[in-house]
């Protein structure tokens, strides 16, 4: 059978052609835009946070204008409303950070785990219908993931653990707390690490296999090594994901902000304050109000930093496979 474009005229052709090049250009313009977009939202944001805390445009009182650096920086009592005034944001960062390092002992290496077993051990079959189960964790709500160690994890997990041990173990508890962060975020390092493992060549596993190795050593001592610099970026990603979540810590965890290493005490993390300011009776303009923008600025720089390691890992340790 025939092109149907034999039976064109130039004339035709050319328009034909002048058409497909203008929708290509508009495609790409939208795309741009896009971009661009994506962009000014995230100045704007910047914009914001530093405004609030630092510049005080626009007539604006910052944060950093009525509490010192000082206070800021090298207290440990975050007490913004009840008698004399406290910032010391190590006691949001600490709770933070307890929260993120619980995640990150129960989501590592459970996620690293299946992502080997997805892209070594598993068949076609299982995997097909194993890991979009366990994406269907990532799809949960947030809030039930708090109701959860709430009403279930700390009654019936923790404290019948750590009490008959003699520990004391608050309702809200940065434990709890961790380890439904650290189920959440299971499913990203899971995916990021499985596809980070799927494109190591086949070669290098054959050549493992022609030396006599198992498949557990090929799994552990070649294909994971070729690609850690993917597996550490997800990694970072993850824990980036861990400590912005918000509504499950609120819950889980409390709103207590208490400066401490201990799990099974209540904290509050840097989101939870975020949250819990927004949705009370402050009013704009007040220096309880402008602390959530300098709390937000903090947790920003922390996240970014996370973000320029985890792109420096990749791109410092690729492996490029011909």
């Amino acid at each position: 059978m025939s092109s149907p474009s034999i039976h064109q005229t130039p004339a035709e052709m050319r328009k034909k052609w002048t058409f497909s090049r203008l929708l290509e250009a508009l495609i790409m313009l939208v795309l741009q835009m896009c971009a661009v977009l994506s962009i000014f939202i995230t100045v704007g944001i910047i914009f914001v946070l530093l405004n609030e805390s630092v510049l005080g445009l626009g007539g604006t009182k910052p944060f950093f204008s009525q509490v010192p650096l000082k206070d800021f920086f090298c207290r440990t009592i975050w007490d913004p409303q009840y008698g004399k005034e406290y910032y010391g944001i190590w006691s949001l960062v600490s709770g933070t950070m307890l929260v993120t390092f619980i995640a990150a002992i129960i989501s590592l290496p459970l996620g690293l785990s299946s992502a080997i077993y997805l892209s070594e051990y598993a068949n076609p079959t299982v995997r097909g219908w194993l890991k979009p189960t366990l994406e269907i964790l990532a799809g949960i709500p947030t809030v039930v993931y708090g109701y959860f160690a709430l009403i279930f994890i700390t009654p019936f997990l923790i404290k019948p653990i750590f009490l008959g041990m003699g520990f004391k173990v608050d309702t809200y508890n940065a434990l709890s707390a961790g380890i439904v962060v650290g189920f959440m975020i299971i499913p990203m390092i899971s995916s990021l690490s499985e596809d980070v493992l799927r494109s190591v060549p086949r070669g290098l596993r054959e050549a493992g296999y022609a030396l006599g190795a198992t498949r557990f050593d090929v799994s552990t001592k070649i294909v994971v090594p070729a690609g850690l610099s993917g597996i550490l970026a997800s990694f970072l990603l993850a824990i980036s994901r861990a400590m912005g979540e918000t509504m499950a810590v609120v819950i889980a965890a409390g709103q207590s902000p208490n400066f401490t290493a201990n799990p099974l005490s209540g904290v509050q993390t840097m989101t939870a304050y975020i949250a819990s300011t927004c949705g009370g009776d402050n009013s704009h303009g007040t220096i309880e109000y402008q602390s959530i923008y300098a709390v937000a600025l903090v947790l920003f720089v922390i996240t970014l930093a996370m973000n320029i390691v985890s792109n420096w890992i990749l791109n410092r340790y690729r492996e490029v496979y011909q």
